[in-house]
């Protein structure tokens, strides 16, 4: 028997060949022995033809089944993507339907709750909101043809009455007040509908500037004073000295004429403009002694075109521009029914300390809405 270390080297020394017997293949193992003082050399074989069958039967059932299994996993994988994207077919064949002229049609979306059913829901919500746009797109071009209507109208009118009498002063100096005056109607809602279409495309533009808050409210005051005293009423402002806010001084001056204009047409007794410092905004509120505004106004108030008692005494315009104006500032337009009667229109924008930058950043402070017709 040979020793371990024997043993462990013969293995080292042992040698795999594979040869040709008798038109047979075989395996041989040679390992060489110590026996007797002799290095001998024994060696084994085996029979290669059981293995080589078995490959060759392999090899015959690959070649046979292996396009079988392709073709079948071929046509499997064409009925599950075919399956997978038919609801994706019918989007599009409904997509294909949809327009303008057919508004509430939405896409198909499949009962499973995966990628395709969540994309169908995001593109109707897509639909959705691109119909609202639409519906909105569609009231204003509708409401701006009516509001120019009415003035081409009566121009119309004053030219023909005027003519009727050409020889007539009194007539044709009456005429061309009531043309004047109708020209300006017709010059402010296009520059309303400018101002809006600006806010629309994100390209408002602003030249801010620090200056007193009284300065502001004492201007505006000026400018209606003498109105609001022929009509028996009056304008008081509240402000502290010493605030300054930095502001687009036209545009804020427009939206708080806005106010002023709906309180003294709309509203009743004093009307007054109050502003109060709060922390990094200034608050500042028109309010009159009126009836206030109906309750189912309240969420339609900065919607263009929308009025309180449904006349066509204005364009509709001016809240939705007081809150575009507020909203290019950063701040907010709010408004409300006093608790002692009267409407309270708030604005909400930035604040600089006594002639120093404005601050950069509002803290925006929740309110009830409400609003006056314009």
């Amino acid at each position: 028997m040979l020793a371990g270390n024997q043993l462990e080297g013969a293995r080292r020394e042992a040698r795999f060949s594979a040869s040709t017997i008798d038109d047979e293949q075989v395996r041989l193992l040679a390992l060489p022995v110590v026996a007797q003082d002799q290095t001998l050399v024994v060696i084994v074989g085996t029979s290669l033809e059981s293995r080589s069958d078995a490959l060759s039967q392999l090899v015959g059932q690959l070649l046979l089944g292996g396009p079988i299994a392709l073709l079948l996993a071929s046509l499997g994988g064409y009925v599950l993507a075919a399956a997978a994207l038919r609801p994706v077919e019918k989007m599009g064949e409904r997509a294909a339907t949809i327009s303008a002229a057919r508004p509430g049609r939405r896409l198909p979306v499949p009962p499973a709750a995966d990628e395709i059913s969540r994309l169908g829901g995001r593109l109707n919500d897509m639909l959705a909101r691109l119909e609202a746009a639409l519906e909105r797109e569609r009231t204003l071009v509708s409401n701006a043809s009516h509001e120019l209507r009415t003035p081409l109208a009566l121009l119309k009118t004053e030219i023909e009455l005027a003519l009727d009498e050409p020889d007539s002063a009194p007539v044709l100096a009456a005429a061309l007040r009531s043309v004047g005056e109708e020209t300006d109607r017709l010059a402010q809602l296009a520059d309303d509908l400018l101002l809006l279409a600006s806010v629309d495309s994100g390209n408002l533009p602003l030249r801010r500037t620090s200056l007193p808050i009284t300065e502001l409210l004492d201007t505006i005051a000026t400018r209606f004073r003498r109105r609001a005293t022929d009509a028996g009423r009056t304008i008081e402002v509240a402000a502290p000295a010493e605030l300054h806010v930095l502001v687009d001084r036209r545009r804020i001056e427009q939206a708080l004429a806005n106010l002023v204009e709906n309180a003294l047409r709309h509203g009743a007794g004093t009307v007054r403009l109050e502003a109060v410092d709060g922390a990094g905004a200034l608050t500042v509120e028109v309010a009159d002694q009126g009836e206030g505004f109906p309750p189912q106004f309240l969420a339609s108030a900065f919607e263009r075109f929308s009025r309180a008692d449904g006349s066509r005494a204005g364009a509709g315009l001016g809240l939705a521009i007081v809150a575009a104006i507020a909203h290019a500032h950063g701040g907010t337009a709010t408004a409300a029914n006093a608790p002692a009667g009267g409407a309270r229109v708030t604005l909400t924008i930035p604040t600089a300390g006594s002639g120093a930058e404005a601050a950069a950043a509002l803290s925006a402070r929740p309110h009830s809405r409400s609003a006056e017709t314009a």
